[in-house]
Parts: structure tokens; C-alpha cells; sequence
């Protein structure tokens, strides 16, 4: 049975025939549907749609981009990105149109279907260790983002994601950024471990978390701070990164 969320005839953006580049909800919501667009096509490979059965193309040809390479994981096979290149008719030609991206690479979040599961939680547990960037699914990513970059030029890359796929999208972004290339990111849900603080009713017990949390982290800066004076010439890392603003949506639930 098919998903209404992978029918982009049922839950994609109908609205957005004519999309204003210069508008960040726009932006968001093309950059949102290309990550969708991975994950359907994953699930068309999965559940074996092909041709006209596929429900994967319209999230990318909606609004004029062309699937340019699939991504796929050396591990199960699975698609787990998309390199989107946007070929708008003449027509669609306007002013905002210098606003938009030549280049979307797109990742996935994790599925937990047969065929991608065990891998891609596998992935998420590597995030949890802080070892992403040490797995092949990372280097196959990372590679494709600075082919592109280096094809296109980094004022016309973007990088977006979903959940495991944002935190992809993340690491490659700071990858890129420590070497001095800023790309536009655009990060839905991306994962990150902490106590769900705002979660807890009891509110001395939220104060408590939330001073230890501070705590922690001035500790850790410290820390930082001491180790990075022992050593002059070492880069502050917080600083490197500082120029780069990557745009984060996390959904409240």
C-alpha cells in the first residue's frame, strides 16, 4: 500500500508553481521536497516501482530540477542521496531566479523497511559515537559534495536533509566550511543528543538539568579554552565555523 506522504500529488506543494527564490519559505519547501524525493526513491527501489509507477520524480521535476546522480551506499545498496540539477524552461526565467541553486544534494533520514533498516541504523548509532564522518556512506557524500563544488562553484551548491540525512548534510557542510567553502544548508530534524529537557513536567527538576547542562558545557569550553592556549598556533574551531549560518527546521513534536 502506498504511503499518501510519498504521493507528491497528496502532500507536496501544489501550490508552489511558480517559486520566488528570494523567498525563504519557498526555499524551504523546494529544498524539502528534493529530500523527500530521495527518500521515495529509495522506497521505489525497495518495492520495485518503476516506470510509470514511480512516484519519485514528481518531488524533483515539480519545479524543474533534473535527478543529475543517485547516491548509493556500498554497504546494502540502498539510495541514500541525490545530486538535483536545476534546468528551469525559459519561461520560468525572473529575477530570482540568480537566487536559486544550480546544484541540490539531497540526503535522506533513516527508513525502516527491509532493504535500508539495518543500515541505516547502524548510521544512527554512529552518530550517537560521533563516528559519521569515519563511515563509507559519509565519504561516498562528502566526495559528491566537493565534485560538485568544484564543477559548479559553491555559490551554487546547496545542501539539504532529513534526520540522518540532515546530519550528513551537516557534517559535510562543516567539512566544506573549515576549508573556507560556505554552502547553503538546509537541515530538517537533524539529530542531536541531549536530555528532552522541555519534555519534563516537574520544574525544578527542568532547572536542575538545565544548570547542570551549563555546567557542562562551560566546563567543556574551558577545557577548550586551556588547551587551545597551550598550543598558539592552534585554530579556535568555533571561529572557523562562525561564517557559516546552515538553516535548521525542527518540527516542535
Amino acid at each position: 500500500m502506498v504511503s499518501e506522504r510519498e504521493d507528491f500529488s497528496l502532500s507536496g506543494p501544489l501550490h508552489l508553481t511558480i517559486v520566488d527564490w528570494n523567498n525563504a519559505h519557498h526555499r524551504r519547501s523546494v529544498a524539502a521536497s528534493l529530500v523527500q524525493g530521495v527518500r521515495v526513491l529509495e522506497r521505489d527501489r525497495q518495492v520495485k516501482r518503476r516506470g510509470s509507477q514511480a512516484l519519485a520524480p514528481p518531488w524533483w521535476e515539480f519545479f524543474h530540477f533534473q535527478l543529475h546522480r543517485q547516491l548509493v551506499d556500498d554497504v546494502d545498496s540502498s539510495i541514500f542521496g541525490a545530486i538535483y540539477e536545476f534546468k528551469p524552461p525559459e519561461s520560468h526565467y525572473d529575477k530570482s531566479v540568480v537566487e536559486s541553486p544550480c546544484y541540490v544534494i539531497a540526503f535522506r533520514g533513516t527508513i525502516t523497511k527491509p532493504g535500508s533498516v539495518q543500515r541505516d541504523l547502524e548510521l544512527d548509532m554512529s552518530i550517537i559515537r560521533n563516528r559519521l564522518h569515519e563511515t563509507s556512506r559519509f565519504e561516498t557524500a562528502i566526495q559528491a559534495v566537493r565534485n560538485v563544488v568544484a564543477t559548479a562553484g559553491e555559490s551554487n551548491v546547496w545542501l539539504a536533509g532529513h534526520s540522518l540525512g540532515a546530519a550528513t548534510a551537516l557534517l559535510a557542510g562543516k567539512t566544506m566550511a573549515k576549508t573556507g567553502i560556505f554552502l547553503q544548508a538546509f537541515l530538517f530534524n537533524s539529530p542531536f543528543i541531549s536530555a528532552p529537557i522541555e519534555r519534563i513536567k516537574d520544574k525544578r527538576v527542568k532547572h536542575g538539568l538545565r544548570i547542570a547542562s551549563s555546567v557542562i558545557t562551560a566546563g567543556l569550553a574551558f577545557t577548550t579554552k586551556k588547551k587551545s592556549s597551550q598550543n598558539s598556533r592552534s585554530v579556535d574551531p568555533f571561529a572557523t565555523l562562525s561564517a557559516w549560518i546552515p538553516f535548521l527546521f525542527v518540527n516542535p513534536g
